[in-house]
């Protein structure tokens, strides 16, 4: 499958490294503007183009990945599906749930499909969560606690993680992640309380969240840009009926009623140097093998699927306005 990768800055590079290792699929053009997009693709040995347009008719391409700032996404998106490709989009695909559906509607009328990069998905910390759920080995889950907490990103180029309009700021950029893990698991939350929320001259930088399920369950969430040189840190905690299940950042342990504590296995067999400020990992490479798994059948994706992805989109609409 010939990919058309559609910026290469950070999470651009990241996906061209994991695409080199995927049998059967290979990077054969980028779209970027840029002196630096036409270096890279010179350093890659591939073209580069300005627009998708121009791509396809230069090249033979089957799928656009679109890893350019969230404002373009749907677009971009929009124009892959004109050009008659699959799209692979990073998160979040939209800003608006109303334009998260346009693209899923443009994406079956080109019959095409339309996957959406939610890596947390692919990480081995939720693969033992989603089994230990699966095979009840605590019995059912009861509650989640998910903390999410950075510095300030004002290391984006232009900042425009700093404007609402071009990335949704704090709940679409950081929560976002928690956000779809617990919708993957629990479903969609059928209630959504804002617990607290600060901001700094205009800027979110914190909120606190509450969400209910029918069946009972319950999560909160923490999501943070502190003004603080802090270091990233992602972690949670599920508790069961018969036992909790915790991630630190590091590590997963697992703690039943009857005193027993079992830490398990969470090594990453893959390690693919990334190039967004994050550490070599196996998570996009199975995301992404995932996707042209599906793509060249021409079937949405059962694991991010769109039930998903605008159920997410609805919840961060809500407690963004």
């Amino acid at each position: 499958m010939n990919i058309l990768l559609v910026g290469a800055g950070g999470m651009g590079t990241t996906h061209y490294n994991n695409y080199r290792q995927i049998d059967g699929a290979q990077v054969a053009a980028l779209v970027g503007t840029t002196q630096q997009d036409r270096d890279t693709a010179q350093g890659w040995g591939i073209p580069c183009f300005e627009s998708i347009a121009q791509a396809v008719q230069a090249v033979a391409v089957d799928a656009a990945d679109i890893c350019v700032p969230t404002y373009l996404h749907k677009e971009l998106a929009l124009q892959a599906f004109a050009c008659g490709l699959h799209v692979i989009c990073e998160k979040p695909c939209a800003l608006s749930l109303a334009d998260g559906r346009q693209m899923f509607e443009a994406a079956k009328a080109a019959h095409r499909q339309l996957y959406v990069a939610q890596v947390v998905r692919f990480t081995p910390e939720t693969a033992v969560l989603r089994r230990v759920i699966e095979e009840k080995t605590y019995g059912a889950p009861v509650d989640a606690v998910f903390e999410r907490l950075s510095a300030r990103p004002a290391w984006t180029q232009g900042s425009w993680l700093m404007e609402k309009e071009k990335s949704g700021l704090l709940p679409f950029d950081l929560h976002i992640h928690d956000l779809d893990l617990a919708v993957s698991l629990f479903g969609a939350p059928s209630e959504v309380l804002i617990a607290a929320e600060h901001a700094d001259g205009g800027l979110p930088t914190q909120c606190r969240l509450t969400y209910k399920w029918a069946d009972g369950m319950t999560a909160s969430a923490e999501a943070a840009w502190f003004n603080a040189c802090i270091p990233f840190t992602a972690r949670w905690r599920v508790s069961f009926e018969k036992g909790m299940l915790i991630y630190d950042g590091e590590s997963v342990k697992g703690y039943d009623a009857a005193g027993q504590t079992v830490t398990y296995d969470t090594t990453d067999p893959v390690m693919i140097p990334g190039g967004a400020n994050l550490p070599a990992n196996g998570w996009f490479y199975r995301e992404l093998s995932h996707f042209v798994a599906c793509a060249q059948q021409n079937t949405p994706s059962p694991i991010v699927t769109e039930e998903q992805v605008l159920a997410v989109l609805s919840v961060l609409e809500e407690i963004s306005t």
